[in-house]
């Protein structure tokens, strides 16, 4: 089975978020063992994901941010309306104009 290499900056990113959440349970006076179970998780998983191991799944991520009250915060994370990029390549795919122009009909030409 081949291991899944992540890009540095990534790799990077998914360290700091683990460092975050370690600094957001010490500063709730929380161990590894209660906030693992306020997660329902387990404190190996709650440890790996604090240490930045990029294997460990989203929805653990996302469930330990929700039992440390901040999961409102994700609400920013991949926001349509915040990809401008995404924006740009979408306009840029439309049409100029929707079809033909059309000539005028006379409704009272016989």
């Amino acid at each position: 089975m081949s291991k899944f290499a992540i890009p540095v900056q990534v790799a990077d990113q998914v360290v700091q978020l683990g460092q975050r959440i370690r600094v957001a349970r010490i500063r709730r006076g929380w161990s590894v063992a209660d906030l693992a179970s306020k997660a329902g998780i387990n404190r190996n998983t709650l440890t790996a994901l604090e240490l930045g191991k990029p294997g460990t799944a989203v929805g653990v991520c996302f469930t330990v941010l929700w039992a440390l009250g901040l999961d409102k915060s994700l609400d920013a994370v991949a926001d349509p309306d915040g990809d401008l990029h995404g924006k740009a390549l979408e306009a840029s795919r439309r049409p100029t104009r929707a079809g033909k122009p059309r000539k005028a009909s006379d409704d009272y030409d016989f």
